[in-house]
């Protein structure tokens, strides 16, 4: 365990359900399992939220959602020492006055690395950055942390970037996306560059396409008009989706250090094919669930989900196709799904390699089942396909696979993802967060579709909850004389 420096790391949206369900619990596991951390007693977080309540309150709210999303690993005796970081601080995060008594609690060690956790909606990024400045607060070894989704075009974000940026030097700002901290992406990087066995594969030579899919089995979750106004393409495309194309197309850096890793990664976005106005209607599928059942159990259409408006046009569900013009991909499909209210919660990468050129084996006629299968979830780990001989006297082949489970196999707790990503902020690792660049760059592939899918009257297609998407997704492939995964 590397051991980490004091911090104080101060969560705006403290009391929200991203702190809740996914951060202050990382925070639990990465405190409970540092205990021999020296530092581990200088460990101080700040929840800070508009609620006026006080920091037993704040201890007592925490805790009982702790106990929900921590559940069978929740300990007494940890949690106690945890909640001794705990603090709280009522402010409303436009007006300047109210950074007064969260300056005060700060005064008290300036020289602690400082983590800013801005869980809030974009819209507040600006003021929460310059109220920090106006009281003092950023030091040279501060760092903020920006949520998804930032901007909700190319114009949004560059103006974000610029109000943040200046407060904030570029080296200080992380742009997160929690996909990146996932164990099996790390482990996607350590197979691509850490073996020689893939890399005269991985090319227009011998992968023949590569999906990429990311669904869930939930609504909106009463957040329907935060996700009214975001929409599939936004909330999970321009993000995941293309974070997640990167790793898999980019080229081998020079090292591991962030920049070199961030220059590959710009490069890929860089090489995305531009999408035309005649190519959206071809390329894209946009999607909005109808109602359904999801485990056996009836869920509500999206427009009868609270907070969505009568006859709205937001899609909750998306598979495009895209293309990289470049030397190693050129001609090679990346097809693109994410949704919400599908058949299972699946986060999958499967590179798909090419046919022999020769079908020796009869049986194998028609087999597809050379792939790369990596899981992201529910169970993460990698699937090599192959064929193999068929015991019995005949030479018949069928398909088989080599399975990495990464929980049978190391036989330990993986890391959440943002823990992961919290670890990497408090030590100013900034290799697994977006550059100003990058995002930049997604935005600008991202924009054409937004503004085509503006122009076009046609409302999404709908889709029965609990299925893989409207018939337009495998159509999508179809014309390529490919198929989904799930539907081969």
């Amino acid at each position: 365990m590397i051991p980490l420096d004091a911090f104080d790391l101060i969560l705006f949206g403290g009391s929200g359900d991203l702190a809740m369900r996914k951060l202050l619990p990382a925070l639990y596991y990465r405190h409970r399992d540092s205990a021999a951390d020296p530092q581990r007693a200088r460990w101080r977080i700040i929840g800070v939220g508009r609620e006026q309540q006080s920091r037993d309150d704040y201890l007592a709210n925490v805790e009982a959602q702790a106990r929900k999303f921590v559940a069978a690993d929740f300990d007494e005796q940890a949690w106690s020492a945890f909640a001794d970081c705990l603090d709280y601080v009522a402010l409303d995060a436009r007006e300047a006055v109210d950074y007064q008594h969260l300056a005060g609690l700060l005064a008290v060690e300036p020289a602690k690395v400082r983590v800013f956790y801005l869980a809030t909606a974009p819209s507040l990024f600006a003021s929460i950055c310059e109220n920090l400045g106006a009281a003092g607060l950023v030091t040279a070894d501060s760092r903020v942390v920006l949520e998804k989704p930032l901007g909700r075009d190319l114009a949004s974000a560059r103006q974000i970037n610029e109000q943040v940026g200046a407060i904030f030097r570029e080296d200080q700002i992380y742009r997160i996306d929690h996909y990146l901290g996932k164990e099996t992406v790390q482990n996607l990087i350590a197979l691509r560059f850490g073996n020689m066995l893939f890399e005269p594969l991985w090319s227009r030579a011998c992968v023949r396409d590569v999906q990429i899919t990311l669904a869930e089995t939930v609504g909106v979750e009463g957040r329907g008009e935060f996700y009214d106004n975001t929409g599939a393409l936004r909330d999970m495309v321009q993000n995941h989706l293309l974070q997640l194309l990167c790793i898999i197309a980019m080229e081998p850096p020079a090292s591991i250090d962030p920049d070199a890793m961030r220059d590959e990664k710009l490069k890929v976005l860089r090489a995305l094919r531009p999408m035309q106005a005649e190519d959206i209607a071809l390329r894209t599928v946009r999607g909005q669930y109808r109602a359904g059942a999801i485990d056996g159990k009836p869920v509500p259409a999206y427009l009868e989900e609270a907070g969505i408006p009568a006859g709205s046009r937001t899609e909750t569900f998306v598979a495009l196709k895209a293309e990289l013009d470049n030397w190693r991909w050129a001609g090679v499909p990346f097809y693109l799904r994410t949704g919400k209210r599908m058949q299972e919660r699946l986060a999958e990468i499967v590179v798909n390699f090419r046919d022999v050129p020769h079908a020796l084996f009869p049986s194998a006629t028609g087999e597809r089942a050379n792939r790369l299968v990596i899981r992201l979830q529910p169970d993460e780990g990698l699937e090599l396909h192959l064929m193999a001989k068929v015991p019995g006297d005949e030479m018949r082949v069928r398909p088989v696979k080599l399975n990495l489970d990464f929980a049978e196999t190391y036989g330990t707790r993986q890391w959440d993802a943002y823990e992961r990503l919290l670890m990497d902020v408090i030590r100013g690792k900034l290799t697994l967060f977006m550059r100003r660049d990058e995002l930049d760059a997604a935005w600008r592939w991202i924009e054409p579709i937004l503004e085509g899918w503006e122009r076009d009257p046609t409302p999404p297609r709908s889709y029965t909850a609990g299925t893989w998407g409207p018939a337009a997704s495998s159509a999508l492939v179809g014309r390529d004389g490919l198929s989904w995964l799930q539907d081969a």
